[in-house]
């Protein structure tokens, strides 16, 4: 087997950051493809069963189905595997669904497609993140996993827009070209991911020290000094931290009873639950049916229809970038909450224009305005809070020996919930009209108060901090303690990784010579 050079410091973080960032922006990119083939004349006449809503529904929900399956297999299998290997399947079964799709002339072959292109969706979209947190210094921690996630917002620019420039083409080509686009993801992973390490976290779950420490040393850019001072003082807290987890780990079914001192399943919950608010906020609602939903909610053209949405997603890239600079200065829990206000609100005036719409046609226009106007305010709303906020914090908050599983537990619940939410849409649309929005701004609106009384904040802090929170601080609320929902870090967090640093009892072995 060919043995490639592996870069180290910030060439090394460059790497891991492009192959998680293209994951991401390959998962964006399939979130807003299929909306230009729904309105596609000739996808309409191969697949005219698409036209029925039901059948619609389910041709573009299944992609979430498979990726909910493939999170499972991410929870069951991914600590085994390791996260390279695991990307590595990912990649493989979204190569065979995207070929599948592209050549497909029946429904059936396009399902079985998109399933499988889900499924290793769900695989890699639940790995990255956990990868890219695991390797990233954590000062940079949380920028590095939301350009991640902003690349996810480019791709579903890219797909917008590139659905508006094939408008005016009539054949396969306007549909089938932009599946296999898909394709241009896959080959930049798989070029840059074989000069990755993997995560050193990970190493030492499995019990590999030495290649944990070489490992670290090669993302600190301290690989030709492996006694630097700095880089075994965060191995030696990392494996303290992963000792003492293990000290207190319970079998799975007493977790489920709440039987551990990491309190796991109270951090699993955490974790779904902001992935859960995400796609209960209706963002794929409107990311696999905007054009649809502009047309036969508002009353516009279909080329008007794409360029809006081409817009629409332009300005969703310009607040995921907003984002990356406020995810760190302003923390988790306070974008959470100003993102639940802010968009039920939108949904809140969207509901009010296209019920006023309805009872005076003559203001119509005026009125569709309006409501495109809320549809982009809570695009740019959504783009700086729950786009990006979640996928962080999911790659944070769950224990080292679960952070795989729990970041697959929680796309996992991201990826059904979209199933429903996009199973629903275009039925919910045809019967409740304006009312289908107002129940989106309920939902955004609930989501408030259980930021504010149960979510800690985790910007700033180390991922060995997040065991402290939970085993020194039991109390289901945290809004009544400083420390679990201030920005900064804590001073108690930092003098527990000094305690973790000097009980190390075991000294780093000498790295072995060839």
């Amino acid at each position: 087997m060919i043995s490639l050079p592996l870069p180290s410091g910030k060439w090394q973080l460059v790497c891991l950051s492009l192959t998680n960032s293209v994951s991401m922006a390959h998962f964006g990119y399939d979130q807003g493809v299929f909306a230009g083939a729904l309105i596609s004349a000739d996808f309409l006449e191969i697949f005219p069963e698409t036209k029925n809503s039901g059948i619609s529904g389910i041709t573009s929900s299944c992609f979430s189905l498979g990726a909910f399956f493939g999170c499972l297999a991410s929870f069951l299998l991914g600590d085994i595997m390791g996260r390279r290997k695991s990307i590595y399947v990912g990649l493989v079964a979204n190569v065979v669904g995207v070929v599948l799709q592209i050549a497909a002339y029946h429904l059936p072959q396009m399902i079985v497609g998109r399933l499988l292109n889900g499924f290793g969706m769900g695989i890699t979209s639940s790995t990255c993140p956990v990868f890219m947190a695991e390797a990233s210094p954590s000062h940079i921690r949380g920028k590095l996993v939301v350009l991640g996630s902003l690349c996810n917002t480019l791709g579903f620019c890219i797909a917008n827009w590139m659905n508006y420039a094939l408008f005016d083409h009539d054949g396969p080509f306007q549909w089938r070209f932009p599946l296999s686009f898909q394709l241009v993801f896959s080959i930049i992973v798989v070029t840059f991911l074989p000069f990755t390490v993997e995560s050193p976290r990970w190493l030492l779950l499995r019990g590999r020290f030495e290649e944990a420490r070489i490992t670290l040393a090669r993302l600190r850019g301290t690989i030709h000094d492996l006694h630097d001072k700095e880089l075994n003082d965060d191995i030696r807290s990392i494996q303290k931290a992963l000792e003492k987890e293990q000290e207190s780990r319970v079998s799975i079914l007493n977790a489920v009873r709440c039987g551990d001192s990491l309190q796991t399943v109270r951090r699993l919950l955490l974790s779904c639950g902001t992935q859960l608010m995400q796609q209960f906020s209706g963002v794929n609602a409107l990311g696999y049916y905007l054009p649809t939903l502009l047309i036969e909610s508002v009353g516009v053209s279909s080329s008007y229809a794409r360029l809006l949405a081409g817009a629409n997603a332009s300005l969703y890239l310009g607040a995921a970038f907003l984002c990356l600079l406020l995810v760190d200065l302003v923390g988790r829990r306070k974008l959470m909450m100003y993102g639940s206000i802010a968009m039920g609100s939108c949904y809140l005036i969207a509901a009010i224009t296209l019920r006023e719409a309805s009872l005076h046609p003559e203001q119509k226009t005026v009125l569709g305005k309006v409501t495109v106007a809320m549809f982009f305010l809570y695009y740019f709303c959504y783009g700086t809070s729950f786009a990006k906020v979640p996928w962080v914090y999911n790659s944070e908050i769950n224990s080292l020996g679960w952070r795989t599983r729990g970041a697959a537990a929680a796309t996992a619940t991201n990826w059904m919930s979209g199933f429903v939410i996009v199973q629903f849409t275009k039925v919910g649309v045809d019967n409740l009209g304006w009312g289908f929005y107002l129940l989106f701004a309920g939902f955004c609106w609930s989501f408030l108060p259980i930021i504010f009384l149960f979510y800690p904040e985790t910007s700033r802090r180390t991922l060995e901090d997040m065991d402290e929170i939970f085993k020194s601080r039991g109390s289901l609320l945290v809004f009544r303690d400083k420390i679990l929902t201030q920005r900064s870090r804590p001073r108690v967090f930092i003098e527990a990784e000094q305690r973790r640093i000097a009980e190390s009892s075991a000294p780093v072995p000498e790295s072995q010579s060839a």
